[in-house]
């Protein structure tokens, strides 16, 4: 399909919105970015754009069932509600948009979904993963983060602030929140499908995330048998895009660099 700049795709009875920035997928590599468990097209902001023109690769946002402008969702989630997107949305999105040598970047749950997609799919297209605040684990410190998260939406401004990005916030906040506070979500962990990763990935990780440590960083050290590059950024927390922008900037910048020299891919001119 000839991609528009901005618009919707129709996947499994779902209206995906999707931003569209730099060269297409027909003429250049491009950047799948998938964003974190409350975020969606929107709340990216300029960042595709500045990856986009550091890279010199296309890059294509969108926003997952239930967030966004996208239509809702079902709940509650299933408990596997990011390994369905992995291998069963994702797959097919990528096949849309023609997608012909790519790399999938991901923030939160999206690293996440990234991680099983690689794992689970022998992607010949796909050169390499960037992940942002990756879980492959649930942590304490993770599960008190999110059940902060719940009361400020209950009780605090979160629920307005993410009715300016989010149709539907209830069914976003919900989909993701209720998810994580299931206690049977604590025996959610895919460190297993690492070892079945076979690009190189780039783990970027704010010193003080509040729903990750640096555990996750060493799981991916410790499981992948591909290279495994990692920017731990001081100052910054669970959104290192806005907390430390250049720093992530850089990191993303050079990674992809390399991916595409050691694929033989060319960016636009």
């Amino acid at each position: 399909m000839q991609l528009a700049d901005s618009g919707f795709l129709s996947i499994d009875g779902h209206s995906l919105e999707y931003r569209m920035v730099g060269p297409r997928p027909d003429a250049a590599p491009t950047i799948v970015m998938l964003h974190e468990g409350l975020g969606c097209v929107g709340l990216w902001g300029d960042f595709p754009d500045k990856v986009s023109e550091a890279t010199g690769c296309g890059v294509f946002v969108y926003s997952r069932a239930g967030y966004g402008q996208s239509s809702p969702v079902k709940l509650p989630r299933p408990l596997t509600y990011m390994h369905i997107e992995a291998r069963e949305v994702l797959p097919k999105l990528l096949d849309m948009i023609g997608a012909r040598r790519h790399i999938l970047f991901g923030h939160s749950d999206g690293a996440s979904i990234a991680a099983l997609y690689a794992g689970s799919h022998q992607d010949h297209r796909l050169g390499g993963l960037i992940l942002m605040a990756p879980h492959f684990f649930t942590e304490d410190v993770g599960i008190a983060a999110i059940a902060e998260a719940r009361q400020a939406y209950e009780t605090g401004d979160l629920r307005a602030k993410l009715a300016r990005w989010h149709k539907d916030p209830d069914n976003a906040f919900r989909g993701w929140n209720d998810a994580w506070l299931d206690p049977d979500f604590r025996k959610w962990d895919i460190t297993e499908q690492l070892a079945y990763i076979r690009v190189p990935v780039l783990i970027v990780q704010g010193e003080g995330d509040q729903y990750g440590t640096v555990a996750q960083i060493e799981v991916a050290e410790r499981e992948c048998y591909c290279p495994v590059d990692v920017a731990l950024l001081s100052g910054a927390k669970h959104s290192p895009q806005r907390e430390a922008p250049e720093a992530t900037l850089a990191a993303v910048a050079d990674f992809t660099a390399h991916v595409l020299a050691n694929n033989g891919w060319e960016r636009a001119a």
